[in-house]
């Protein structure tokens, strides 16, 4: 039961069909049934092996595998909860090709602000139902999961919260089934696990306290241009959210370490919490804390690694206290205006979950008004439809020769 886009001619010698389904052809496809004898390219006396569809059913909304972006930064990626669609997300299926998505067992309603699908745009929950409950519908969208459509596009430029922390324990299901349900190990001590993540990583997690004017995209910007760009920390990458903490709103900066055993991580915490107190005024940030993994698992006697601890310790001590007596002084200059902590040893994660802004591998796009990306790639009609001030979500599943798969 699958609605099936061809875009080619086929030859084949015969055809087995489902009771329930459709191939929809384009312009110049067709296919032809023909004895194999009749083919000079088959080998004589040999019939080809029988090829099968795979399963249809396969593929799961809450897969974050399924999803990708139009456009991403190097060096940023989302943490697994914003790698599927948010609730103030616009989601569009490909119109020259064909998809089938599970709906997910979670009872919970998958929120988003519109879907496009079949060369129709879903804005309105009945008209969304209607098209759900059609044969159509039924070709393309299954399972006992429910998708309410009609959320607020993303307005507050200090971001939005993802909403998707309820999904989470279906999100981390899709994404660890191929690895057996388990997350891999981590290759350091005291790995950290950031809101809206399935698995520990080894890292550093900056979180930010903000006032009304902090803008989540400049920022995000300016750590991609001042800082990910530098030598020393070609080997990171960011991820940064607006997460929900114990009732209150912070931004959540995700560094991880490619290479864990340089450290690379950590030390880039410690220069966003110095330019948080340098230029936080600035930037609309009110506090902000550290937590980082620890050295990595491998390597060293115990001897060794209770000297380098030592060693470590007073070192931190050092930098702590100095950090302090700057901050002081800062703090007696700007008259209160910024605080900063730093805490060395990974925290407790909080029972809280991520919420973005934008995504990774189902990466999101985010529209802004100055200055405003090439949208050619989406079609005329589709123009008309998009805000300046939202994301959006490409399910590329059956985009290009991928329908093959299906």
């Amino acid at each position: 039961m699958v609605s099936v886009l061809v875009r080619d001619s086929y030859a084949i010698s015969d055809m087995l069909l489902p009771l329930d389904g459709e191939f929809v052809l384009a312009s110049g496809a067709a296919f032809s049934a023909a004895g194999v004898d009749s083919d000079p390219a088959c080998n004589s006396g040999e019939k080809g092996a029988p090829l099968l569809f795979r399963n249809p059913d396969r593929f799961s909304w809450l897969d974050p595998h399924l999803w990708s972006s139009a456009t991403q930064a190097n060096g940023h990626f989302s943490v697994d909860a914003e790698r599927v669609p948010c609730s103030y997300d616009d989601v569009l299926f490909p119109r020259d090709g064909s998809f089938r998505v599970a709906l997910g067992p979670d009872p919970n309603p998958v929120h988003i602000r519109s879907v496009s699908a079949v060369g129709q745009t879903f804005t309105r929950d009945e008209d969304l139902t209607a098209f759900l409950a059609s044969r159509e519908g039924r070709l393309r969208f299954h399972g006992p999961g429910m998708l309410r459509v009609g959320s607020q596009a993303c307005t507050d430029e200090s971001g939005c919260v993802c909403g998707n922390d309820e999904t989470l324990p279906w999100i981390c299901a899709s994404l660890l089934q191929p690895l057996g349900g388990r997350c891999p190990q981590a290759t350091c001590r005291d790995p950290v696990l950031p809101q809206g993540q399935c698995c520990h990583l080894c890292g550093a997690i900056v979180s930010l306290t903000h006032d009304p004017t902090f803008n989540l995209e400049l920022y995000r910007t300016r750590l991609l241009d001042l800082f990910l760009k530098q030598p020393q920390y070609q080997g990171l990458q960011v991820a940064v959210s607006k997460v929900l903490r114990e009732a209150h709103t912070e931004i959540q900066v995700v560094l991880v370490e490619t290479e864990p055993e340089t450290g690379a991580a950590g030390r880039l915490g410690q220069v966003l919490l110095q330019d948080a107190v340098a230029q936080g005024g600035e930037l609309g940030i009110l506090s902000a804390t550290l937590r980082q993994s620890g050295r990595p698992a491998t390597g060293g006697s115990a001897l060794d690694q209770d000297r380098s601890g030592a060693w470590l310790a007073s070192g931190v001590a050092a930098v702590v206290l100095l950090a302090l007596l700057g901050t002081v002084l800062l703090l007696l200059h700007r008259c209160g205006r910024l605080r900063w902590t730093r805490h060395e040893q990974a925290e407790p994660a909080s029972a809280g979950l991520p919420l973005g802004f934008r995504n990774p591998l189902f990466n999101v796009m985010v529209f802004k008004q100055e200055p405003q990306p090439s949208v050619e790639h989406l079609g005329s009609a589709q123009k008309v439809d998009i805000d300046t001030n939202f994301s959006y979500f490409v399910n590329p599943l059956f985009a290009g020769e991928a329908e093959a798969e299906a």
